[in-house]
C-alpha cells in the first residue's frame, strides 16, 4: 500500500445552508484540493470526492503535508464562501487507491481512520488528528487559530501556505494592495507560528 494524507470532512449547520450554498462549498473544497496537485510536480497526487449531501474526501499522496493540507482547505472555504465552515478528519498512513481515482472505492487503514474519527467530531471541533500525539495537538491548536480567521485573512492565508507559494511582495501584486498590507494579514491571522509548526511537523516527519 502507498501512504497518505486523507482529509474526510462535511459542513457544519448544512441545514442551514441553501443547495447553492453547499454546492459552493464543495466546489471551494474541490478546487483547493486540485490545487494541492502542483505543490510538488510531476508525482504529488491530490483526488477529491463528494461523499453524500454536503460530506467530501481528499487523498494526498504525501502524508508529511496533511496539516498544511486542512489548514489550506480551511482558508480556500473561508476566503470564498465566508460563512460556511467544515470539519476535517485527518489520518495518515497507508491505503490503496485505484487507477481510476475514485475514493469512493479506495481503502485501507488511513482511510478507515479519517472517516471514524469525523464520526466522533462536535460540531465546534473543525480540526483533528486521528494518529494522535504530537500531531494531533498541533492540529487541535491550528483549529483554534483558524477558527478566528477573517475573509482578508484566509485570503492571504491560501496564498501564502503552499509550500511553493510566491513571495510575499507577488502576493500583494495579485491582490492589488501593498506587501504591508499581506504581511498585516498574515501576521494577525497566526501564520508565522502555523508556518513554523507546519515546518517542524514536516521535517520531522521526513527524517
Amino acid at each position: 500500500m502507498a501512504q497518505f494524507c486523507v482529509l474526510t470532512g462535511d459542513l457544519v449547520a448544512s441545514s442551514d445552508l441553501t443547495s447553492t450554498d453547499v454546492d459552493a462549498a464543495l466546489t471551494s473544497i474541490e478546487t483547493a484540493a486540485n490545487a494541492m496537485s502542483g505543490w510538488r510536480t510531476p508525482d504529488l497526487i491530490s483526488q477529491f470526492a463528494r461523499r453524500g449531501g454536503d460530506a467530501w474526501q481528499v487523498a494526498l499522496s504525501d502524508p508529511d503535508y496533511a496539516l498544511r493540507a486542512a489548514l489550506f482547505i480551511q482558508a480556500c472555504l473561508r476566503r470564498d464562501t465566508d460563512r460556511t465552515t467544515s470539519r476535517i478528519a485527518l489520518a495518515t498512513g497507508p491505503g490503496t487507491l485505484p487507477a481510476s481515482g475514485d475514493l469512493n472505492a479506495a481503502h485501507g487503514p488511513a482511510f478507515v481512520a479519517s472517516g471514524r474519527l469525523l464520526d466522533t467530531l462536535s460540531r465546534q471541533t473543525l480540526l483533528a488528528h486521528a494518529n494522535g500525539g504530537a500531531h494531533h495537538a498541533a492540529t487541535r491548536l491550528a483549529d483554534h487559530i483558524a477558527s478566528g480567521w477573517t475573509q482578508a485573512q484566509a485570503r492571504a492565508i491560501a496564498a501564502a501556505l503552499p509550500p511553493n507559494a510566491p513571495n510575499r511582495a507577488d502576493i500583494a501584486k495579485s491582490f492589488g494592495i501593498s506587501r504591508q498590507a499581506v504581511n498585516q494579514a498574515l501576521w494577525s491571522a497566526g501564520y508565522p507560528a502555523i508556518a513554523d509548526a507546519l515546518t517542524a511537523l514536516e521535517t520531522e516527519a521526513g527524517k
